[in-house]
This record gives C-alpha cells, sequence and structure tokens, in this order.
C-alpha cells in the first residue's frame, strides 16, 4: 500500500483554536464565500489580558505518542504540538494557511523550471530551547524521516516529503532552500510542525524519543509533566520564546470524558471544554432557572415524598425489609435531587460559546457489495434526502446557521470550497424512483427468499447479535426496519403466529381517540410516516387491499421487537387480525378467472392452472401452494427486498447521529427503501463495520483541511486490487472511486498555479458528488463550555489557537469604569 497523509479518526471531529490573519496566501480573498459560522473566542486585545493564571482545558485522553507523524497520534497531539513546536503555516479564522510571522519572515516559491525550489527566510530570533538556532539541518532531518525510503522509520505518512529532491542552506543560516523533484501545490502543507533533528535525526529517536517527552521545543510553551495519574499534561510559559510572552503561567490539558464534563466543570475540575447538546442544553437551564434551585429538573425531582410512601406502601404494605429498602432508595433519589442542584448551581457560571467544527458528517455508502454497486441505486438513495431537512435537525436548535455542505473538499470560506451537488442534483423523489426503476427494483416484486434475507452487505455475512454482550453501548441494543418488522427479534413459533410469517385469527383493535393520526392502539409506526394502505403482514406488504376496504382496519407498521408483555399481547392481536382478513380475501380471490401476472395469483388459481384435467375429473388435488410473498409498497429484484443496513454508533455523545440516521431511514421508506438501523459499540464501530466494509449506510465525519489535493486524496481514491484478491483502499471506505478523479488529484497535486489547482479541486469534488459513494449533510456544530473572564479562546471554528493571547481578562479599574460611565 502506498504511504500517503492519513489523519487519526480522532483526529476527523477535533476542533481548533483561532489564529488572525497574518499573510496572504496569493489568491483572492473572496474565493470560498465567507465561514457558514465564525469563530466565538470572546477575541479581546493583549493589553486587556492579564498576566499570569492557569487554564484547566479538557482533552478526551492522554496523548499515546508526542509525535504527530505516527500512526496513533491523536487531537491532544496536535494541540500540545501546536503549544510547543515551530509551524510555519497556520490556519486563518476562514481555514486558509497564512505564513507564522514567529517563525517565518517569508517563505515563497522562488524557481519553477527547471524545478520547483521554495526558499523559507526564518525569523532571526527564533531559538529551540537547548538554544541552538532552528535551521537547514532540522528541515533535512525531518525529510530524511518522512520521505519513505527508509523503513526504519515508523511513519504514518509521507506525502509531499516524497517529492522533495534536496534541502540546504541557503545564503545565510537564515535561510532554507528546498528543491523537488517535480512540482507540489501543497509545498505549505510540510514542516508544520517541526520538530528538532534531534527527534528525527535517527529511526531510534523517531520511534521512541517522542512518545512520552519533548526535551527540545520551541513554542510560547514548554511541555512540563505528563502525570497518567491525574490524567494531566501541563504546558508552562517558555522562557526562552521570544515572540509576545503567553499570558497563561501554564496551560493543563486534563483528560476527561465528554459524558462527565459538565461534572468536571461543575466541581471546578475544569475551566474550558468541548460538550454535547446535553451538556449545552444542561448550561442553558442553569442560567434560565437561576432563581431555583431545587432539583426540580433533577432525577426523582417530580417525585414527593408523600407520593413515594403511597407508592411503597400498595407495593409492600407492611414488609419491614422492602420498607427499608425503599428508604434507601429514596435516600438515594434525595441526594441525586441535591447533588445535581448543585451542579446546575455552580454550571450557571459557565457560558456556551458555538461555532461549526471544521468537519462535517456525511452518509457513506458502500459500493463493494449488495445494491449499492450499482450507481443507479446510490445516486436514487442520495436523491431521496432533504439535506436540508437533515441539517436543520441538527444545528437549528443549538442556534447555528444550518445550510448543507455542498462541497467534499472543503468548507464554507476556504478558497477550494464551491457548493458542487448540481452535479448529482438535489432532492427529487420522483428522480429517485424512476431511477431504482431503471435499476430494476418494483414495488410488489416477488419475494423468493425467506423472511428476513438481506439485499446488502449482510447478503453475504450475517452478524449474529445473539453472541454479543447485550446492554447499553455494546452494540446489542436492537434494530429495526423502517416499514418492516425484524423477525428476528421476536418468537416465530409463538401462540398467533403461523409458520409461513401469516397472522393467525384474532380480535381487532379499537381505534385510540387521543392519537393523532387515529391508528389502533399499539405500537405505533417507527417511521412516523403514513404508509400505503391495506392490510400488512408482517413484513410490511400489503397482504390485501380488498379486505381493507371492507372495514377491517389495523396497524400498518407493527413494532420491531415486543417491549413489554402489553405490547407482545397487542401485536398478537394484531396479527390474528390481519390474517383473519388475508385468509378472506384468498377465498375470495379464488373465485375470480382472471390471471394476475408476477405472483399475485391465488394459491387456488395456481392450482388450477397447474392441473385442471384434475379438477374436471373430480379426482384428488395436490395441497394448494401457499401464496407467494411480494414486497408490497417496497422495493424486490431478483427475490429479495431493497434492504439496507444502516450502522450508527450507540453510545452517548452519538444521539444527533441517530436522530439523523432515523430521518434519513424515513426518507428512503418513502421510495420503496428498507433501512435496517444497526447499533454498535462505539469502539467496534469504525474498526469492525466501517473500515472492514460491514456496512450499507454509515454516518461518520470527515475534516476539512487547507490541503485538499493532499489529505483528501487517500480518502477518495480508487481501490486497487492486492496479491490476495482483497482490495486495497486507503481511506476510502465507502469503496467508491474513478480514475479520472485519481487524475484530477494528481494534477492539481502537481500545478504551481493556485488558480488551477483549486479550479482541479472543485472538478474533482464534482465528480466525486455524480458518483455518489458519500453524501455531506452538514457542518458539525462546536460547542464549547467556558467561563465567561476566559478570553481568545471557545469554539474556534476553522481557525488554529494563538495560544500566548489566550487568557484571563483583567478585572476594570476605576478609571475603567469612569470611561465606561461616561460613554453610557
Amino acid at each position: 500500500m502506498s504511504q500517503r497523509r492519513r489523519r487519526s479518526l480522532a483526529l476527523l471531529t477535533s476542533g481548533v483554536l483561532a489564529l488572525p490573519l497574518l499573510a496572504g496566501c496569493g489568491a483572492g480573498e473572496d474565493e470560498g464565500g465567507p465561514v457558514a459560522a465564525g469563530q466565538d473566542i470572546a477575541t479581546t486585545t493583549r493589553d486587556k489580558v492579564a498576566d499570569g493564571g492557569v487554564l484547566r482545558w479538557a482533552v478526551d485522553a492522554l496523548p499515546g505518542t508526542l509525535n504527530t507523524f505516527q500512526a496513533d497520534a491523536d487531537a491532544t497531539t496536535a494541540r500540545i504540538a501546536g503549544a510547543v513546536l515551530p509551524q510555519l503555516f497556520v490556519l486563518d479564522g476562514k481555514g486558509r494557511p497564512v505564513a507564522n510571522p514567529d517563525f517565518l519572515e517569508k517563505a515563497e516559491v522562488v524557481e519553477r523550471e527547471p524545478k520547483q525550489v521554495v526558499l523559507y527566510k526564518l525569523n532571526q530570533q527564533a531559538v529551540w530551547s537547548d538554544g541552538r538556532e532552528i535551521g537547514a539541518a532540522d528541515f533535512v532531518a525531518q525529510w530524511r524521516a518522512l520521505n519513505g525510503k527508509d523503513s526504519a522509520y515508523w511513519t504514518a505518512r509521507n506525502a509531499g516529503y516524497d517529492r522533495i529532491e534536496k534541502i540546504e542552506r541557503g545564503k545565510t543560516d537564515l535561510e532554507v532552500k528546498v528543491t523537488f523533484v517535480k512540482p507540489y501545490s501543497d509545498w505549505r502543507s510540510l514542516f508544520s510542525p517541526l520538530y528538532p533533528k534531534q527527534v528525527t535525526g535517527t529511526p531510534e529517536a523517531f520511534n521512541e524519543g517522542a512518545r512520552g517527552a519533548l526535551k527540545v521545543t520551541a513554542g510560547p510553551f514548554s511541555l512540563g509533566a505528563i502525570d497518567k495519574k491525574t490524567g494531566t499534561a501541563a504546558l508552562t510559559r517558555n522562557p526562552r520564546w521570544w515572540g509576545a510572552p503567553a499570558k497563561l503561567d501554564s496551560l493543563v490539558l486534563t483528560a476527561v470524558p465528554r459524558a462527565e464534563r459538565p461534572a468536571a466543570l461543575a466541581a471546578g475540575k475544569l475551566d474550558m471544554a468541548e460538550i454535547d447538546r446535553t451538556g449545552a442544553d444542561r448550561i442553558a437551564l442553569a442560567q434560565r432557572e437561576a432563581a431555583k434551585a431545587d432539583g426540580a429538573h433533577g432525577p426523582a425531582a417530580s417525585v414527593t415524598p408523600a407520593q413515594a410512601t403511597l407508592s411503597w406502601a400498595l407495593a409492600f404494605g407492611a414488609d419491614e425489609a422492602k420498607a427499608k429498602e425503599a428508604q434507601e432508595t429514596r435516600q438515594k433519589h434525595a441526594e441525586a435531587v441535591k447533588r445535581y442542584a448543585e451542579e446546575q448551581g455552580a454550571l450557571r457560571a459557565f457560558t456556551v460559546r458555538k461555532s461549526l467544527e471544521p468537519a462535517y458528517t456525511q452518509l457513506a455508502m458502500n459500493g463493494a457489495s449488495g445494491p449499492l454497486t450499482d450507481e443507479r441505486v446510490r445516486r436514487a438513495v442520495a436523491r431521496a434526502l432533504d439535506r436540508q431537512a437533515l441539517a436543520d435537525i441538527v444545528l437549528k436548535p443549538l442556534g447555528l446557521p444550518a445550510k448543507p455542505v455542498g462541497s467534499h473538499l472543503a468548507l464554507a470560506g476556504q478558497q477550494a470550497y464551491a457548493d458542487n451537488s448540481d452535479a448529482l442534483g438535489g432532492q427529487d423523489t420522483e428522480a429517485s424512483q424512476a431511477l431504482l426503476a431503471d435499476a430494476g427494483w418494483r414495488r410488489g416484486g416477488k419475494l423468493t427468499e425467506p423472511n428476513g434475507a438481506k439485499a446488502g452487505a449482510e447478503a453475504s455475512k450475517e452478524h449474529d447479535d445473539a453472541k454479543m454482550p447485550s446492554g447499553p453501548g455494546t452494540g446489542n441494543d436492537g434494530l429495526y426496519i423502517v416499514g418492516q418488522d425484524d423477525e428476528r427479534n421476536g418468537d416465530q413459533d409463538a401462540p398467533g403466529r403461523r409458520g409461513d410469517d401469516k397472522p393467525a385469527a384474532g380480535a381487532r383493535t379499537a381505534p385510540r381517540a387521543d392519537h393523532p393520526d387515529h391508528r389502533p392502539e399499539g405500537p405505533e409506526n417507527p417511521a412516523g410516516m403514513a404508509l400505503p394502505e391495506g392490510v400488512y403482514g408482517f413484513d410490511g406488504e400489503i397482504v390485501d387491499a380488498d379486505a381493507f376496504a371492507s372495514g377491517v382496519r389495523t396497524s400498518p407498521v407493527l413494532a420491531p421487537a415486543p417491549f413489554a408483555a402489553r405490547q407482545e399481547q397487542l401485536l398478537l392481536t394484531q396479527a390474528a387480525q390481519a390474517a383473519q382478513a388475508a385468509q378472506a380475501a384468498q377465498a375470495a380471490q379464488a373465485d375470480r378467472t382472471e390471471a394476475v401476472d408476477d405472483g399475485k395469483r391465488s394459491p387456488a388459481l395456481d392450482t388450477e392452472a397447474a392441473d385442471p384435467a384434475a379438477k374436471a375429473s373430480g379426482a384428488p388435488t395436490a395441497p394448494a401452494k401457499q401464496a407467494v410473498r411480494n414486497s408490497g409498497a417496497m422495493l424486490a429484484k431478483d427475490g429479495k427486498p431493497l434492504t439496507l443496513r444502516f450502522v450508527l454508533p450507540s453510545g452517548p455523545g452519538s444521539e444527533a447521529l441517530r436522530t439523523v440516521g432515523e430521518r434519513i431511514a424515513q426518507m428512503l421508506h418513502k421510495v420503496g427503501v428498507q433501512a435496517e438501523l444497526t447499533k454498535v459499540a462505539d469502539e467496534s464501530f469504525f474498526k469492525d463495520y466501517i473500515a472492514s466494509g460491514q456496512y450499507d449506510l454509515a454516518l461518520y465525519s470527515w475534516p476539512a483541511t487547507a490541503y485538499p489535493a493532499t489529505d483528501a486524496r487517500p480518502i477518495f481514491a480508487k481501490p486497487e486490487p492486492a496479491a490476495d484478491g482483497s482490495l486495497v483502499v486507503e481511506q476510502n471506505y465507502t469503496r467508491v472511486g474513478t480514475d479520472h478523479i485519481d487524475q484530477l488529484f494528481d494534477q492539481a497535486a502537481g500545478t504551481l498555479d493556485e488558480d488551477q489547482s483549486r479550479e482541479l479541486m472543485r472538478k474533482a469534488d464534482a465528480r466525486i458528488w455524480a458518483a455518489a459513494g458519500s453524501i455531506p449533510l452538514y457542518q458539525r456544530p462546536e460547542l464549547v463550555a467556558a467561563k465567561p473572564n476566559l478570553v481568545n479562546a471557545g469554539a474556534f471554528g476553522l481557525g488554529a489557537p494563538r495560544y500566548q493571547d489566550i487568557g484571563w481578562k483583567k478585572q476594570p479599574t476605576a478609571k475603567d469604569k469612569a470611561k465606561e460611565d461616561k460613554k453610557n
């Protein structure tokens, strides 16, 4: 496998900070348009920021390595590197690379022919923490470690470094000349971060020397102690820093799982933390309910002591043991209420800063197996989606701009951004249905496969949930098919259900007067939509419309699994009623003489056609054939229903993904596509399902990048066959790619005309849209809890951090207050 730039999945959705614009990049400022959402970092000039103080900033985990070029580097690795190592180019608030004057006086292409030569002119004050000047020796050592020629270096990426022919000192020690073998448009992506030659000079130092410590650094902060017991990594002000000194004395990165961050904030363990929607809602509620601290919104808050006593008395009478247990339970509830109230009181001291992350969420379609190998089916799925509605679900409740992302390769504000979604087309139900019909999928088609047969990735590999541990977050949380019951969740031999999957006779259920659409009482349609009228069997097909017309109504869609005994009984009752109606319809059908094609003939007619002489002679006839199953309102082809396995993570923090997944399933149901939602454990979601191709549909995110010709190529590269017959997919987990897309990436990376390079990227993006392997949906929300007096930090959007400016706002003096009063 060729080694191209790879990024840890943990970095795909990591937020970064903001840096003010320092220098232009040679392109028009209007390209890419405005950002979708600006930074929310309480921008404050340095003279109003106090000197000193400590910031405790949440991270997901302590880093496994401090070497960003190793495979297990993560978001914390990148954050530490950004604060303690040279960054020659950084990203401004629009996600565009700009020269960093703390390290560079200038960097430019000085020769194009016969070969590209870039000249770096370094800041003459730039030195490593050991006093040595940053120079050509550091550039050479990093190039040799990352160019891929020495396999002793354990590198995760070498893109760009493999194009360098030589590196040499310029006219002075402050100049570094880099000569390329062939043109490379993304040359600015190189040497950020830049490691000292002590780290990159030998394979031993590169592989192991920088995993747990960085003895030599060069940034506004130095790396202090990493304490695994307390889960902290301390960064301290660098006394040798030549630029504007860091305002903070120290920055303490603290590992706290996201679900625990509201409690950690309330307990005073954190000053700033990226949080999820639940945490943001708690802070907003605490601020709205500032006058209340009685736990009215906490656990068991709605249960009064009198209600608890009555509940216990009714349940246990005079049982003293049970009485003691009930008292202990009430005591625990009271403590939980008190703890919640205290946390809410503390959370009032925080504010939530909002922006959009430098990452977008996409619907990925596995083009290597099942129906989605057909581009028409992928395009049909894409055109069934209302992307605006999906963006609204996630972003509107947060008060963030809800505009669907129009590019796979850049985000709004970046110079390469352009909305190329017209290459595929927007939401159009008729167009989607026409594409499916052209691919041979039909409503009411014969189903020759047994119930539960898959048409997608699961057709080749069945997933056995019974072999997995049960419970939340394990992946064995259940699944359902929108518009179709999943019979693996029930007992096929239970009373009231026949072996041929047709319901047995039973009583009808009465409509609920309080139900908005007056459905019969019982499990509601999980798709939340009106389905074609008729009597429905357990696989979602219309068993018989004539019986429905006679006044027998059943719930249009049955629940995927019994939630409780009462609901199970309701299912059996509904099943019996549906079967009775079906049997009556079959009897009526037997009297007809008109042939019905496509497997819709009744068993009686099929028998007559098979042996008319036997009937005329009065001889005994063979038992009637069972009615051929058909797909009803859903689509089928070659005896299989169009069912796609939709894999979603089940853990905390993934609620938004699951909500979006359910809405997508509803949209697909309208065009006759069944989506089987399968929740899997977070730790196995990517490795065991996405990377291994065990899915049809999935939702996950990719990062924005300022260098799409380099960074995005492995994500969309055409899979290559390996010697053992498998596919080398690099990071293209949809397995959808074309030679033309690869050529456009290569051309964009190989031209020094920046305008032409961006235009080639836009063409590649249009081709990616047309191939319909992945559909960008929305830019991810970024929610950060921070103390109000923390400035130059928060929700950083597309930008990079200026760590030395982060700090605590000065308290206003009497003079400042007087000036403010005079203004008012």
